[in-house]
């Protein structure tokens, strides 16, 4: 049974009503980012209002990794496009056991651990790989950890000695200036999205929550 968050002003498909899942429901984009962090999938309802599930798409697209389920009408399947943001969709009146498979595949996906996805940040551990807006990210090996490790702990203020023995190992000895360095390597290579990466003074380091990521962007 997955946690779903319905994010509509009219009740949910009477299909979602017949599967297992925990639905919980919101009017607002805004508000569902709130909860993004405690959900396994975010519902939006497109089946009336197309703009208005497009916009909130896209807001929630900046949550952190929660997947977002686009329900919308069959006749408005035409006009869905990449860059609304959401990670599925479904047409409404399908059957339940069509939802329920979706829902089971996005929450599955978003608990796998080896996937850290924070707004257009994506790093697969698996894969040894890290994409910016769905480009790859040329990282050096150590970047590649760094980010990593930043990622799995949003909100935690992470000295450099924590840094370092987490990262480089305990068996390093080159100093924590290192982590600086690698650092500003790491956030002229995110961009306009280096403010995921924060800078507590006369500590080291904190990657931004989905909350605080949101609204910095």
């Amino acid at each position: 049974m997955s946690n779903i968050l319905f994010v509509s002003d009219t009740d949910a498909p009477a299909e979602l009503g017949l599967l297992s899942h925990q639905v919980s429901r919101t009017s607002s984009a805004a508000q569902a980012l709130v909860e993004a962090e405690v959900v396994d999938v975010i519902m939006v309802d497109g089946r009336t209002d197309l703009a208005g599930a497009r916009s909130a798409c896209q807001t929630l697209a900046k949550n952190g990794g929660t997947p977002v389920l686009l329900v919308v009408a069959p006749t408005g399947l035409a006009v869905l496009a990449p860059d609304w943001g959401f990670s599925d969709f479904v047409a409404a009146g399908c059957e339940a056991a069509e939802l329920d498979a979706r829902l089971r595949i996005l929450a599955k996906a978003s608990a796998d651990p080896d996937v850290l996805v924070a707004g257009p940040i994506r790093v697969d551990g698996a894969a040894y790989s890290a994409s910016l807006d769905g480009i790859p990210l040329d990282l050096t090996y150590t970047e590649f950890e760094l980010l990593r490790y930043l990622m799995q702990h949003p909100g935690r203020v992470l000295s450099r000695e924590t840094l370092v023995s987490q990262v480089w190992g305990y068996d390093y000895y080159g100093g924590t200036r290192t982590v600086d360095v690698h650092i500003r390597r790491l956030r002229a290579k995110l961009g306009q999205f280096d403010y995921y990466i924060g800078t507590v003074r006369n500590v080291g380091y904190r990657f931004a929550s989905a909350r605080e990521a949101h609204r910095a962007g």
